[in-house]
C-alpha cells in the first residue's frame, strides 16, 4: 500500500497496525518527511518502511503498489495537481490494485453540508486553488485513468470513502 500525502504519519502507524499483513508505504513532500519518520520510529512497526519522498508534480514511484491510498489530498491540490495526480496513477498501480481516496466532495456541484461549505465555495478556502472537489469531475478523472469507481461510502465529518479499481 503506498500512501500519498502521508502528512505527519498517523494514518501510516494506525493502519499498519491495524493490517500487519500489508506494507504500508509512506510517502510525502520532502519537507514533510522528518515528522513522518518520527511517528514511524515511534510506532517501530515492521510493515513500515521509511517514508519516501513524492510530489505530484515531480515523478512517480517505478515501483507497482496494490493499492493507493489518500486522505484530504484532492481538496488541498490544484485541480491541475488533481490531473497529474490521476494521469500518473496507472503507472504505479499494478493489476486489479485499487485507489482509496478519503476527503469531503460535492456531488452535482452542491457542497454536502454547512461544514464543508466554507471551504468549498470559491475565495473562502484558505489558498486560492484549494477547493472541495465535485466527485463526478474526479471520477472522470478516474475513469481517463482506466479505474472503475466500485464504492462510495459516507464517512463521519462529512467525508466519503471512494474507491476505485484498476480495470
Amino acid at each position: 500500500m503506498l500512501e500519498i500525502g502521508s502528512g505527519t504519519g498517523q494514518h501510516a502507524v494506525f493502519f499498519a497496525a491495524a493490517l500487519p499483513h500489508l506494507t504500508w508505504q509512506a510517502s510525502d513532500r520532502g519537507e514533510n518527511l522528518a515528522g513522518i519518520r518520527a511517528w514511524l520510529d515511534e510506532a517501530a512497526l515492521p510493515n513500515t518502511p521509511a517514508p519516501i519522498a513524492f510530489d505530484v508534480n515531480q515523478s512517480w514511484p517505478t515501483q507497482r503498489y496494490d493499492a493507493i491510498f489518500g486522505a484530504n489530498i484532492l481538496h488541498i491540490m490544484s485541480w491541475a495537481e488533481d490531473e497529474r495526480f490521476f494521469a500518473g496513477l496507472p503507472g504505479s498501480l499494478g493489476d486489479d490494485a485499487r485507489f482509496v481516496v478519503h476527503g469531503p466532495f460535492n456531488y452535482g456541484s452542491r457542497i454536502p453540508r454547512e461544514s464543508n461549505a466554507v471551504f468549498g465555495m470559491p475565495g473562502q478556502s484558505q489558498v486560492a486553488h484549494q477547493g472541495i472537489r465535485d466527485v463526478e469531475a474526479v471520477d472522470a478523472l478516474a475513469k481517463q485513468a482506466g479505474l472503475r469507481l466500485i464504492e462510495d461510502r459516507a464517512m463521519p465529518s462529512n467525508n466519503r470513502c471512494l474507491v476505485w479499481q484498476r480495470t
